[in-house]
Protein backbone atom coordinates (compact mmCIF):
# COMPACT_ATOMS: atom_id res chain seq x y z
CA UNK A 1 0.00 0.00 0.00
CA UNK A 2 1.09 3.15 -0.85
CA UNK A 3 0.25 7.02 -1.47
CA UNK A 4 -0.05 9.35 -4.35
CA UNK A 5 3.32 10.58 -5.78
CA UNK A 6 2.44 13.34 -7.74
CA UNK A 7 5.69 14.04 -9.18
CA UNK A 8 6.25 10.05 -10.81
CA UNK A 9 2.60 9.05 -11.27
CA UNK A 10 1.29 8.05 -14.59
CA UNK A 11 -2.19 6.18 -15.54
CA UNK A 12 -0.37 4.45 -18.12
CA UNK A 13 2.07 2.77 -15.59
CA UNK A 14 -0.60 1.65 -13.28
CA UNK A 15 -2.64 0.17 -16.10
CA UNK A 16 0.45 -1.58 -17.55
CA UNK A 17 2.09 -2.68 -14.19
CA UNK A 18 -0.56 -3.58 -11.66
CA UNK A 19 -2.37 -6.98 -12.02
CA UNK A 20 -4.47 -6.41 -9.56
CA UNK A 21 -7.39 -3.88 -9.02
CA UNK A 22 -6.08 -0.36 -7.67
CA UNK A 23 -8.37 1.90 -5.94
CA UNK A 24 -7.82 5.87 -5.69
CA UNK A 25 -9.01 6.37 -2.26
CA UNK A 26 -8.80 8.60 0.76
CA UNK A 27 -9.41 7.29 4.33
CA UNK A 28 -12.12 9.47 5.32
CA UNK A 29 -14.25 9.71 1.91
CA UNK A 30 -17.40 8.56 2.87
CA UNK A 31 -17.72 7.50 -1.12
CA UNK A 32 -14.26 5.73 -0.69
CA UNK A 33 -15.51 4.07 2.61
CA UNK A 34 -18.14 1.98 0.52
CA UNK A 35 -15.91 0.83 -2.42
CA UNK A 36 -13.66 -0.79 0.58
CA UNK A 37 -16.43 -2.01 2.32
CA UNK A 38 -17.47 -3.85 -1.07
CA UNK A 39 -14.20 -5.35 -2.24
CA UNK A 40 -13.54 -6.61 1.31
CA UNK A 41 -17.20 -8.73 1.13
CA UNK A 42 -16.14 -9.75 -2.02
CA UNK A 43 -12.77 -10.66 -0.96
CA UNK A 44 -11.12 -9.00 -3.72
CA UNK A 45 -7.57 -7.80 -3.26
CA UNK A 46 -6.58 -4.63 -4.23
CA UNK A 47 -3.89 -2.20 -4.28
CA UNK A 48 -4.65 0.93 -2.14
CA UNK A 49 -3.38 4.61 -3.28
CA UNK A 50 -4.00 7.44 -1.28
CA UNK A 51 -5.26 10.37 -2.92
CA UNK A 52 -5.28 13.19 0.09
CA UNK A 53 -7.74 15.50 -0.37
CA UNK A 54 -6.87 17.87 2.61
CA UNK A 55 -3.71 18.68 0.84
CA UNK A 56 -5.23 19.03 -2.21
CA UNK A 57 -3.93 15.99 -4.23
CA UNK A 58 -7.02 15.39 -6.22
CA UNK A 59 -6.32 18.47 -7.98
CA UNK A 60 -3.01 17.36 -9.67
CA UNK A 61 -2.95 17.40 -13.35
CA UNK A 62 -2.00 13.54 -13.45
CA UNK A 63 -5.16 12.47 -10.69
CA UNK A 64 -7.18 14.01 -13.43
CA UNK A 65 -6.38 11.45 -16.09
CA UNK A 66 -8.23 9.18 -13.85
CA UNK A 67 -10.85 11.51 -13.38
CA UNK A 68 -12.16 14.59 -14.71
CA UNK A 69 -14.26 15.82 -11.99
CA UNK A 70 -11.42 15.09 -9.54
CA UNK A 71 -12.97 13.38 -6.95
CA UNK A 72 -12.44 9.69 -5.04
CA UNK A 73 -12.63 6.90 -4.99
CA UNK A 74 -11.32 5.45 -8.76
CA UNK A 75 -10.87 2.18 -9.15
CA UNK A 76 -8.54 0.75 -12.34
CA UNK A 77 -8.75 -2.80 -13.47
CA UNK A 78 -6.23 -3.52 -15.53
CA UNK A 79 -7.29 -0.67 -18.53
CA UNK A 80 -10.07 -0.14 -17.21
CA UNK A 81 -10.82 2.98 -15.37
CA UNK A 82 -14.08 3.73 -13.45
CA UNK A 83 -14.58 6.69 -10.92
CA UNK A 84 -18.04 7.18 -9.18
CA UNK A 85 -18.59 4.54 -6.24
CA UNK A 86 -22.29 3.61 -7.54
CA UNK A 87 -20.41 2.83 -11.14
CA UNK A 88 -17.43 1.20 -9.58
CA UNK A 89 -20.20 -0.83 -7.59
CA UNK A 90 -22.37 -2.10 -10.39
CA UNK A 91 -18.67 -2.77 -12.55
CA UNK A 92 -17.79 -5.13 -9.77
CA UNK A 93 -20.80 -6.49 -9.55
CA UNK A 94 -20.92 -7.35 -13.59
CA UNK A 95 -16.90 -8.23 -13.63
CA UNK A 96 -16.62 -10.40 -9.96
CA UNK A 97 -20.06 -11.70 -9.03
CA UNK A 98 -18.87 -13.54 -5.98
CA UNK A 99 -20.34 -13.00 -3.09
CA UNK A 100 -23.33 -10.43 -5.20
CA UNK A 101 -24.20 -7.39 -3.68
CA UNK A 102 -27.45 -7.28 -5.66
CA UNK A 103 -30.16 -9.98 -4.64
CA UNK A 104 -31.62 -11.77 -7.29
CA UNK A 105 -35.60 -10.90 -6.70
CA UNK A 106 -36.60 -7.69 -8.61
CA UNK A 107 -38.32 -6.22 -6.15
CA UNK A 108 -35.22 -6.24 -3.43
CA UNK A 109 -32.64 -5.67 -6.42
CA UNK A 110 -34.65 -2.54 -7.02
CA UNK A 111 -34.89 -1.20 -3.23
CA UNK A 112 -31.35 -1.58 -2.96
CA UNK A 113 -30.48 0.41 -5.73
CA UNK A 114 -33.02 2.75 -4.60
CA UNK A 115 -31.30 3.15 -1.57
CA UNK A 116 -28.13 3.15 -2.92
CA UNK A 117 -29.43 5.87 -5.36
CA UNK A 118 -30.51 8.16 -2.54
CA UNK A 119 -27.30 8.03 0.06
CA UNK A 120 -25.08 8.88 -3.21
CA UNK A 121 -27.10 11.87 -4.94
CA UNK A 122 -29.81 13.17 -2.07
CA UNK A 123 -27.85 12.96 0.77
CA UNK A 124 -24.07 12.71 0.25
CA UNK A 125 -23.70 15.24 -1.96
CA UNK A 126 -25.12 17.96 0.30
CA UNK A 127 -22.07 17.58 2.89
CA UNK A 128 -18.79 17.29 1.00
CA UNK A 129 -16.34 19.11 1.73
CA UNK A 130 -16.10 21.62 -0.97
CA UNK A 131 -19.99 23.14 -0.98
CA UNK A 132 -20.12 22.96 2.91
CA UNK A 133 -17.04 25.14 2.59
CA UNK A 134 -18.98 27.71 0.75
CA UNK A 135 -22.44 27.59 2.37
CA UNK A 136 -20.41 28.60 5.40
CA UNK A 137 -18.99 31.42 3.60
CA UNK A 138 -22.50 32.77 2.87
CA UNK A 139 -24.22 32.39 5.98
CA UNK A 140 -21.75 31.19 8.55
CA UNK A 141 -20.93 28.08 10.13
CA UNK A 142 -23.99 27.65 12.46
CA UNK A 143 -26.21 28.04 9.05
CA UNK A 144 -23.98 25.96 7.39
CA UNK A 145 -24.31 22.89 10.44
CA UNK A 146 -28.05 23.52 10.49
CA UNK A 147 -28.75 23.20 6.54
CA UNK A 148 -26.52 20.38 5.82
CA UNK A 149 -28.28 18.48 9.10
CA UNK A 150 -32.06 18.89 7.51
CA UNK A 151 -30.74 17.53 3.90
CA UNK A 152 -29.14 14.35 5.91
CA UNK A 153 -32.06 14.24 7.88
CA UNK A 154 -34.79 14.45 5.07
CA UNK A 155 -33.16 11.75 3.47
CA UNK A 156 -32.39 9.52 6.46
CA UNK A 157 -36.36 9.71 6.82
CA UNK A 158 -37.15 8.84 3.49
CA UNK A 159 -34.78 5.36 4.07
CA UNK A 160 -36.24 4.55 7.38
CA UNK A 161 -39.95 4.26 5.56
CA UNK A 162 -38.37 2.64 2.59
CA UNK A 163 -36.96 -0.30 4.64
CA UNK A 164 -39.24 -0.72 7.21
CA UNK A 165 -41.05 -3.55 5.19
CA UNK A 166 -37.85 -5.25 4.63
CA UNK A 167 -35.26 -4.80 7.29
CA UNK A 168 -34.29 -7.12 9.61
CA UNK A 169 -30.34 -7.95 10.53
CA UNK A 170 -29.59 -5.57 7.86
CA UNK A 171 -31.10 -3.13 5.63
CA UNK A 172 -33.04 -5.35 3.06
CA UNK A 173 -33.07 -8.57 5.29
CA UNK A 174 -30.85 -10.96 6.63
CA UNK A 175 -28.01 -10.64 4.16
CA UNK A 176 -25.50 -7.90 3.75
CA UNK A 177 -26.44 -6.33 -0.15
CA UNK A 178 -25.64 -3.13 -1.83
CA UNK A 179 -27.81 -1.04 0.10
CA UNK A 180 -25.86 -1.46 3.28
CA UNK A 181 -22.43 -0.70 1.63
CA UNK A 182 -23.81 2.64 1.10
CA UNK A 183 -26.06 3.14 4.30
CA UNK A 184 -23.07 2.04 6.50
CA UNK A 185 -20.68 4.02 5.72
CA UNK A 186 -22.79 7.26 5.76
CA UNK A 187 -24.71 6.80 8.92
CA UNK A 188 -20.99 6.23 10.46
CA UNK A 189 -19.36 9.67 8.79
CA UNK A 190 -22.72 12.17 9.93
CA UNK A 191 -22.76 10.74 13.01
CA UNK A 192 -19.06 12.15 13.63
CA UNK A 193 -19.12 14.76 11.48
CA UNK A 194 -23.22 16.52 12.13
CA UNK A 195 -23.83 15.66 15.57
CA UNK A 196 -27.15 13.64 13.50
CA UNK A 197 -29.64 12.14 16.70
CA UNK A 198 -29.97 8.48 15.65
CA UNK A 199 -32.86 8.28 17.87
CA UNK A 200 -34.92 9.59 15.21
CA UNK A 201 -34.26 6.90 13.20
CA UNK A 202 -34.53 3.64 15.07
CA UNK A 203 -34.20 0.82 12.02
CA UNK A 204 -31.07 2.55 10.64
CA UNK A 205 -30.10 2.74 14.17
CA UNK A 206 -30.57 -0.81 14.76
CA UNK A 207 -29.01 -2.02 11.51
CA UNK A 208 -25.82 0.34 12.00
CA UNK A 209 -25.39 -1.51 15.45
CA UNK A 210 -25.48 -4.77 13.07
CA UNK A 211 -22.79 -3.53 10.76
CA UNK A 212 -20.56 -2.48 13.70
CA UNK A 213 -20.33 -6.53 14.08
CA UNK A 214 -19.10 -7.23 10.04
CA UNK A 215 -15.53 -7.42 10.49
CA UNK A 216 -14.92 -6.18 6.55
CA UNK A 217 -16.72 -3.46 7.73
CA UNK A 218 -14.38 -3.02 10.75
CA UNK A 219 -11.84 -3.25 8.32
CA UNK A 220 -12.66 -1.07 5.69
CA UNK A 221 -13.44 1.87 8.04
CA UNK A 222 -10.79 4.95 8.18
CA UNK A 223 -9.12 4.32 11.19
CA UNK A 224 -7.99 1.16 9.74
CA UNK A 225 -6.23 2.74 6.61
CA UNK A 226 -2.94 3.68 6.03
CA UNK A 227 -3.55 7.28 5.29
CA UNK A 228 -5.23 7.11 8.37
CA UNK A 229 -3.34 10.00 10.13
CA UNK A 230 -3.21 12.13 7.20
Amino acid sequence: MEQLNNSTFCLRDTMNSSPKLVLYNFSHSSCSWRVRFALNLKGLDYEYKAVNLAKGEQFSTEFEQLNPLRYVPVLVDGDVVVSDSLAILLYLEEKYPQRALLPDDPRRKALNLQVASIVCSSIQPLHMLALGKRIEEKVGPEEGLLWAQSSIEKGFFALEKLVKDFASRFATGEALYMADVFLAPQIATVVMRFNIDMSNFPILSRVYESYKTVPEFRASSPEAQPDAGS
